[in-house]
């Protein structure tokens, strides 16, 4: 079944979610960029920061989900438009092009980053930031109580995030050609009130796995999922933490088409 993503749900934790975003980029280097585009732009609430530094240039928020680009429809000084990752065009060639937290639920996203890099302009720049936590507790007990009973016959094929490491993304875009800057940063969110890790995921990574579920299965699997994350992220007074790895590559191509 396709899932269907929440804005409200996403956003409940928008200044966490929205640092690595103002962290990749901060490593841009584009002075008078024409076409900006935030593909995988969720509701748009970080595109506005792209029109913020280039107010002169025409700002697109691209996503794949019709609740997202909703949302991003009503942001003040973008245009939102809905779109895949793996088959957008955009109108013209694109100087600056953010892929934020978007490429992970792209299977082997890796073979798109040869058409991404060729929809930019001479001298544009292409940067990517995704998640690379998906061994850390979050993740693993969300995947092994979906391979038990009675689970496991609802959510074979469900789909679920993944990426690689720094040195992977710099490698495979350098080999297009590209100038490139890639860098891996750990976060530690300190989350507050009842069951924070579970808020967290069940906007993102655990989104398609709960929506999978039919409704009488679906409260005793979330009530166990709460309590392996309780056990797995204690609060002990002073908040949760969630260490939060991000991986980052910003890659330059050359100014001669």
């Amino acid at each position: 079944m396709a899932h269907a993503w929440s804005p409200e749900q996403y956003l409940r934790f928008g200044d966490e979610r929205g640092r690595p975003f103002i962290d990749l980029l901060a490593r841009v280097d584009a002075e008078a960029p024409e076409l900006v585009v935030d593909l995988g732009a969720g509701p748009g609430t970080l595109t506005t920061v792209l029109a913020d530094r280039w107010p002169s240039a025409r700002v697109l928020a691209v996503d794949s989900s019709p609740e997202m680009i909703a949302r991003a429809e009503s942001v003040a000084g973008i245009h939102a438009e809905l779109g895949d990752l793996r088959t957008w065009e955009p109108p013209a060639p694109v100087d600056v092009l953010i892929s934020n937290a978007a490429l992970q639920w792209v299977p082997d996203h890796l073979e798109q980053l040869p058409r991404l890099a060729g929809l930019l302009a001479p001298g544009g720049v292409l940067a990517l930031q995704v998640p690379g936590n998906f061994t850390e507790p979050s993740h693993t007990i969300r995947r092994e109580l979906a391979a038990e009973e009675p689970y496991a016959g609802h959510l074979a094929g469900i789909a679920h995030p993944d990426s690689y490491d720094a040195s992977t993304y710099l490698r495979t875009l350098q080999g297009l050609g590209l100038e490139v800057d890639a860098w891996e940063t750990t976060y530690l969110h300190v989350l507050y009130g009842p069951d924070p890790v579970f808020e967290w995921v069940s906007g993102t990574g655990a989104r398609p796995t709960l929506q999978a579920l039919p409704a009488n299965l679906r409260p005793a699997f979330e009530a166990e999922f709460r309590a392996r994350l309780r056990a797995a992220y204690p609060d002990h007074g002073c908040g949760v933490l969630l260490p939060f790895r991000r991986v980052f590559a910003v890659a330059r191509r050359g100014s001669r088409p």
